[in-house]
């Protein structure tokens, strides 16, 4: 049986493709889920792809994903920079996160250079695009398997 990852996507990430195309670029998170969705099938694993603009929605998934989930990839959006709990809730799940940005965080405004989540990632992923979801899950593949 396929081991199962949660991708979990944060605020906004709902308008993907026509929200600053400049910054985010122009693929919508549909584009994103199909995406991600083939890279998994061709490594060996299921996905579950999830997007909520409540920051304690995303903390159930975290504890879902907790006893469901081999991983986690997380672009936890605007919630990277302000939220604890979501931060705690990975580091209870004890479960290998990546963490994702379609954006370089380091070319932006300073308030987004630290990411509360990174404290529990294994690794970051900024800068990438749509591109940085393979990227993760080829990285959390290694770790899984």
């Amino acid at each position: 049986m396929a081991k199962t990852i949660y991708i979990l996507n944060g605020p906004n990430l709902n308008l993907l493709g026509a929200r600053e195309p400049e910054v985010y670029g122009r693929d919508t998170l549909a584009d994103i889920e199909r995406m991600a969705k083939a890279t998994a099938k061709r490594l060996g694993l299921r996905v579950v792809f999830r997007q909520s603009n409540r920051e304690g929605e995303l903390v159930d998934w975290i504890q879902e994903a907790r006893r469901k989930a081999a991983g986690i990839i997380i672009n936890a959006a605007g919630y990277s920079h302000t939220s604890v709990a979501v931060l705690d809730a990975l580091l209870a799940a004890e479960k290998p996160v990546v963490e994702v940005h379609l954006s370089n965080l380091f070319r932006r405004e300073a308030f987004r250079h630290h990411s509360w989540v990174s404290r529990a990632a294994i690794g970051m992923i900024c800068g990438f695009g749509a591109q940085g979801y393979v990227l993760a899950l080829e990285a959390i593949a290694t770790r899984v398997k």
